[in-house]
């Protein structure tokens, strides 16, 4: 059995083959605890300087592509604002463009979102990321990449985010399944962890990212479908995806899009947003029966 959108993928040895003509993007972030049971974020940039996939550019997901007007992190940006980073990238609606990060995989399918998002046809995620292109002897560079303008025009399509009132009335609806995409110490509300309040949005399901893949790389179709289908992710209508800031909720959709449930969306605000605003229920405890 083979993923329904295989082009959303490329493997290491199949990039390494071919790196002309493509534009890489390293959308590292470095993510720390802080003793607040929150982490904190930093770029990528330096560690992108000590060595990238040769003719990478850093795409900064922190600064560029998320809105500066925000007090969230990793919000959505203007469209305006996207097309013209993707044009500086030198990416236009043509360009085959190829979606890396290192330690954490959400990083790479969150910059894959927000091209997608944008109407990119042509855009793929590194499976397995900087550790797979590494582990396959492929070497690594210092050298600045740059290219000429790109003249990408996006074509956005806003299905693809959910807004804290569609995430609100999609508690109790049987057509819509809201999924929870950090662990279950997280779900549940025990541990360290929190954004202000601990626990899950109610009516939510678990399904912790890391267990969609396997080695750093997404789990083969038949697995993967197996673990989005334990939890109604294939068969209900629409799916919903959250965790802490939007970022780690990008590998649950887009192992759905990958394995051909359609209409998925992200709730951008994520549990920073909704966790800070005590009028909205929040809920402790393990993930019970599926509904």
């Amino acid at each position: 059995m083979n993923y329904a959108h295989p082009e959303y993928l490329i493997s290491a040895d199949e990039l390494a083959a071919d790196l002309g003509g493509r534009r890489i993007l390293d959308a590292t972030v470095i993510f720390a605890p802080t003793p607040d049971g929150g982490f904190s974020v930093e770029s990528g940039l330096a560690r992108f300087n000590e060595g990238h996939i040769p003719g990478a550019q850093f795409l900064d997901l922190i600064n560029d592509a998320s809105d500066p007007s925000s007090d969230l992190g990793f919000t959505l940006p203007t469209v305006a604002q996207l097309q013209a980073l993707f044009r500086r990238l030198g990416i236009s609606n043509d360009t085959e463009v190829v979606v890396y990060s290192r330690d954490l995989i959400a990083l790479a399918t969150r910059a894959w979102w927000l091209l997608h998002y944008c109407g990119h046809e042509h855009v793929r995620v590194l499976d397995g990321g900087l550790e797979a292109w590494q582990a396959g002897g492929h070497l690594l560079s210092q050298d600045s990449a740059s290219y000429p303008p790109g003249d990408f025009t996006a074509n956005p399509n806003p299905s693809l985010f959910a807004g804290r009132n569609e995430v609100l009335a999609a508690i109790g609806d049987a057509k819509v399944r809201t999924v929870f995409s950090l662990s279950p110490n997280d779900y549940a509300g025990e541990g360290d962890f929190s954004m202000g309040r601990k626990g899950h949005i109610p009516g939510s399901v678990n399904l912790f990212f890391a267990d969609l893949l396997e080695d750093g790389c997404f789990k083969k179709a038949a697995a993967l479908r197996e673990a989005l289908g334990a939890k109604g992710l294939l068969s209900v209508p629409k799916v919903i995806n959250y965790c802490a800031v939007g970022v780690t909720a990008t590998v649950d959709a887009f192992a759905c899009l990958l394995c051909g449930q359609e209409n998925v969306a992200l709730y951008d605000g994520s549990l920073a947003e909704w966790a800070r605003d005590d009028s909205l229920p929040m809920e402790t405890g393990p993930s019970g029966p599926q509904r």
